[in-house]
């Protein structure tokens, strides 16, 4: 892992900050317009916050370049 990438590349970065804006979006209880259901809103939230970490997870084992 010689070459480097812009930040904005990186797969790892982009995953990390979904899973920080929808683990803050859940924290917060942000409204989630049309859906029924607290629960089905919290599931859909959860889901997709785990699925983000994993893909930041996936974004680093991959990785063939330093950020630079």
């Amino acid at each position: 892992m010689t070459d480097q990438k812009p930040w904005f590349l990186s797969k790892t970065i982009w995953a990390s900050l979904c899973t920080v804006i929808l683990a803050a979006a859940s924290f917060a209880g942000i409204p989630t317009g049309g859906l029924e259901g607290g629960a089905l809103a919290d599931g859909i939230l959860q889901i997709l916050t785990a699925l983000s970490g994993l893909v930041a997870l996936w974004g680093r084992v991959t990785a063939s370049r330093v950020i630079g």
